[in-house]
């Protein structure tokens, strides 16, 4: 479960007797459980952007005026709340500020996701459809294969229209996928109408869905 950790200082305390973040930071990140985080700039250097009426409204200066705000953030993995509230409590801001410990809204399954993405790779390969398989690209993919190095989803779609043959057996031996946050990563082994090849791909959540922005192929050698 993850969860998201608001740093809350108060700029009426005193912080120079505080511990540095450091080994905080540190700690988590050998356990596994930081999984990204950093400091904002302060309250002053923020905009707040309203909409009234079709009216764009920009203030400059936080949505609240008050002598606490939210100085970073962290995400958290945790088995449970309560590890997640026991990492809060170590956090040398707790001594000074306050920490908001809120859970992630699960309802999505990132590798799920990008396993079909891949399936649909699949099933445009089987049907010879350039731009079924385009769409599974972001617009700034890079794609390495075959010693070609494609720049952009429009160079690949023009390299596949050149190369392609109709449709091609594309079947999946392995795939391993690591997802954190909005990227990922894939490591493939695929056979492709006799070839065997090595596939390292890089994802992207791109808001709606998850995209791949960089493809590399190389021949399996066993």
């Amino acid at each position: 479960m993850k969860y998201m950790l608001l740093v809350c200082g108060d700029d009426t305390n005193d912080a120079s007797g505080m511990a540095p973040v450091e080994p905080w930071v540190e700690e988590l990140g050998d356990r596994g459980v930081r999984r990204h985080g950093h400091r904002l700039a302060l309250p002053a250097d923020a905009v707040t952007v309203r909409v009234r009426g079709g009216e764009v409204l920009r203030t400059d200066g936080p949505f609240a005026e008050t002598k606490e705000y939210v100085a970073g953030f962290d995400i958290l993995e945790c088995d449970s709340l309560e590890e997640a509230v026991e990492a809060a409590a170590k956090h040398p801001v707790a001594t000074i500020g306050a920490m908001e410990v809120r859970p992630f809204w699960e309802d999505e399954d990132a590798e799920g996701e990008i396993r079909r993405l891949d399936a649909e790779l699949t099933d445009a390969a089987r049907t010879g459809d350039v731009e079924r398989t385009v769409a599974c690209y972001a617009p700034d993919a890079e794609v390495v294969a075959q010693g070609r190095h494609h720049r952009g989803a429009e160079a690949l779609r023009k390299a596949l229209a050149e190369t392609s043959t109709g449709p091609v057996t594309r079947e999946v031996l392995e795939f391993r996928v690591h997802v954190d946050e909005s990227i990922a990563f894939g490591h493939a082994l695929i056979r492709t109408d006799g070839n065997l090849l090595r596939v390292t791909t890089g994802y992207r959540n791109a808001g709606p869905r998850w995209l791949i922005v960089h493809e590399h192929v190389t021949e399996a050698t066993s």
